[in-house]
């Protein structure tokens, strides 16, 4: 397998690192990202390769880290589809509106992208111990492809964190442990544990690898999309790697000169209980400041502070696109009301995304011949607790013969 692998750097001091040994961040600080010699994909690759090859997350191996084919953990993943919501944008004066379900992939959420890339690397370059803090759903998903791969998982995550991401930590043979507080708290705890017993830490950015696999959903919107990116993508942010890796995927297909047109303007959409993004967004900074008393249903969100907050708020600014909240009870009835609508139960996360398209699309940010992309990033049925709210609806009724 050809690889184009060519070196890590920092994109805050421009520091450069081999990639074939271990590295969490920079010296600087700053989380490190993957770099491709894409002068030569560009001579030695077209884009009908990808098309000629089974759908996937590694038909973009071109564009991935994996040196040498026996190191690739798979599930799966990848490949998810879009589809369009005509009721919802009828109903919200939208043209087009799409959702793409990451609920498809294995584990339930597009978290499996990044495990994926990020445990292949990691038994490539012969890291036997990981440890990460979690919402949730990231630590199912490295658990699962760590017991795929035969690497030991350490998940530390919040102890109100949705049960079904604890049982399937747990199912999958993560050593797990519940934590008092927040995910930053988690991050403090494995931090400390990494430090104590030589354990890799593989929280959100503090590896280079996460990204690349989360990047490949902008090389398939690009490619299901017919090489017409939409006009404006929508994206739960709690760490943001999403976003970053499809501005980077974008701009990678650009250099490549694969992509001819715009770019399209990129929407940060966080709960109004947890917003760090957006207010680092409306007061003009470049870094957000740590989020205090951080609290909303939708857990993949409720993230005080991002490592990768810089890069997030580059994507959003550079792309012409906003930063927006919505309230949780806006996010359980868009989360109802898409279920009964279009027959799609999606996450919390994504229904965020939906009360978004709304909003923007009352303010004017988004014109009535815009194509509008949400993403849903994860499958709805994980989410019991919601379930057993409306469940309770039916405790009342009874059936009449």
């Amino acid at each position: 397998m050809a690889t184009y692998l060519k070196e890590l750097y920092c994109p805050r001091c421009s520091a450069t690192y081999n990639p074939h040994e271990p590295h969490n961040l920079c010296e600087c600080g700053t989380p490190l990202l993957v770099r491709y010699d894409l002068e030569r994909i560009a001579r030695e690759v077209t884009p009908d390769v990808w098309e000629r090859r089974p759908e996937g997350l590694w038909r973009y191996r071109e564009l991935l880290p994996v040196v040498h084919e026996e190191n690739i953990v798979s599930l799966g993943e990848g490949g998810t589809p879009v589809y369009e919501l005509e009721k919802v944008a009828s109903e919200y004066g939208l043209g087009r509106l799409f959702l793409k379900d990451e609920g498809m992939n294995p584990t339930g959420t597009f978290k499996a992208r990044g495990a994926a890339v990020g445990v292949s690397r990691a038994k490539e370059l012969g890291l036997k111990t990981l440890a990460m803090p979690t919402a949730g759903n990231a630590g199912a998903a490295w658990a699962a492809y760590t017991s795929r791969a035969g690497i030991k998982m350490v998940v530390v995550m919040p102890q109100d964190a949705p049960l079904t991401t604890q049982a399937e930590s747990v199912a999958y043979g993560a050593e797990t442990y519940l934590i008092k507080g927040l995910i930053s708290d988690a991050g403090k705890a494995v931090r400390e544990a990494c430090a104590k017993y030589g354990w890799f830490e593989v929280a959100t950015l503090k590896e280079p690898y996460r990204i690349e696999g989360k990047k490949t959903m902008g090389l398939e919107i690009w490619e299901q999309f017919g090489g017409n990116l939409p006009d404006v993508i929508l994206y739960p942010t709690g760490g943001g790697v999403g976003i970053i890796g499809m501005w980077k995927a974008f701009n990678e297909l650009r250099e490549l000169g694969w992509l001819k047109g715009r770019l399209p303007k990129m929407v940060a959409v966080q709960a109004e209980g947890c917003a760090p993004i957006v207010k680092a967004y409306r007061e003009g900074k470049d870094k957000a400041e740590f989020f205090q008393g951080a609290q909303t249903i939708a857990a993949g969100i409720r993230v005080p502070s991002a490592l990768g907050d810089f890069l997030v708020l580059d994507a959003v600014r550079k792309s012409g696109g906003t930063a927006l909240t919505v309230t949780d009870n806006q996010i359980l009835d868009a989360w109802k009301h898409l279920a009964v609508t279009e027959g799609a139960l999606i996450c919390p996360e994504g229904a965020a995304c939906v009360v978004a398209a709304k909003k923007l699309a009352e303010e004017g940010f988004i014109a009535s011949s815009d194509s509008v992309l949400i993403l849903n990033t994860g499958a709805g049925m994980k989410y019991t607790e919601l379930l057993k709210e409306k469940a309770k609806l039916l405790e009342s009724g009874s059936l009449v013969s």
